[in-house]
Formats: C-alpha cells, structure tokens, sequence
C-alpha cells in the first residue's frame, strides 16, 4: 500500500509513501509520484535567474544643467556647441543648436558625450511636448514577396512636420536667450578644435 503524502502549505503532493517489507529496509521509503525520464535532454534548458536589480534614474552630471553650453564629441554635429535644454526620462540630454543659428536640430545625446562649458543661457519655459516619444521611429510595414521587387516610387518625407513645427517653436524660445549673452552667437557657430599639444583633459572650458 501506498499513501500520498500531504504537504500543509496547501501545495500539490510531488511524494508518495510506499511502505517496504523486511526488518531492515526502514518501513516506508518516499517515492515520487511522477516518474523522471530515462534519457537526459540533447540540449540544456536555460533557467531564467532571477533579476532584483531596480531601474534607477539617471543622475545628471553637476556641470550640467539647463541651458549650459555644450560640446559635442560624438554623431554626425561632433565638435559643434550646443544648448542643453533638459534631461528626459530616459536619462539622455536634450540639445539644440539651435538650428538656426549652427544647423543642429533637437537631438537627444548621452552625456557622457558631450563637455560641458562655464557658460550658461537663461532659458525660458520649454514646450511640455519634448519627450523621448518625439524621437520614438515609426515601424516599417512587412512587404510581400511579389512587394519585395517592385520599387516603391513615393518617398516619405524624413522629417515630420511636427518635429519642423517644434522645431521653430523651440528656436523662437532660444535664440533671444543667446542673443542677450555677448558673443555667444559667434562662439555657437565656431567648431571646438585642438591643434598640436593642446589636450582638454588640462583645459578650462
């Protein structure tokens, strides 16, 4: 005879007890209900560990702020100056050109990037509708195989009128901020270069 055991947690049974005849062999012995296989799998199965780590904001550098100046080290605008707007939630900073005065469009940048210089503008309050959904990319349709072969004549615009709309709101709101500040229009416009014997770990920005 053999009588399951049961656990008082409530759980399902896994054992069953199985009583063993003979003097020696200790009475009852716990036997698993559900059998194992009798050959290992041809492959391991990966066990999922456990993550306990919790998302913490990232923490802005203290050189850094709103309306800081900046200089770019990376991307496509390296070497050029910017303006930091904000940081957004995904940590990254906000920056502009602005583009109307050096061609660099809102763009979101690491700052680990990016120097941060002494000089500062003092900006005005910036739209609520700069949020990293702004720069979220849309998902291109799956074509068919016959689609695959026929060449698509009408192009997308790249840049939303949104974004170009935004765009020239921000500008608005920041190219009077640079302009009260003397000689910073030309010292946007300049590229941050370093001749030879120069190193800017030893600079004064």
């Amino acid at each position: 005879k053999a009588v399951v055991s049961t656990q008082s947690t409530g759980a399902a049974p896994t054992h069953k007890t199985k009583q063993v005849q003979g003097e020696k062999n200790g009475g009852s012995r716990q036997v698993p209900l559900a059998k194992k296989p009798r050959f290992y799998p041809t492959e391991d199965s990966k066990n999922p560990l456990n993550n306990r780590r919790k998302v913490k904001p990232t923490k802005l550098r203290s050189t850094i702020s709103p309306g800081s100046v900046l200089i770019l080290l990376a991307g496509v605008h390296r070497g050029k100056r910017v303006v930091c707007l904000k940081q957004l939630p995904s940590g990254l900073l906000l920056v502009t050109g602005p583009y109307k005065i050096n061609g660099v469009p809102l763009r979101r940048v690491d700052q680990a990037y990016v120097i941060a210089t002494s000089t500062k503008v003092e900006l005005p309050a910036m739209p609520e509708s700069l949020t990293d959904a702004l720069f979220k990319r849309k998902a291109k349709p799956t074509k068919n195989e016959k689609e695959m072969f026929v060449e698509n004549t009408t192009e997308e615009p790249k840049i939303s009128a949104e974004k170009i709309a935004l765009q020239k709101e921000v500008d608005a709101l920041v190219v009077p901020a640079v302009k009260k500040v003397d000689m910073l229009q030309s010292y946007l416009r300049s590229r941050f270069t370093l001749t030879k014997g120069q190193f800017p770990h030893e600079m004064k920005f």
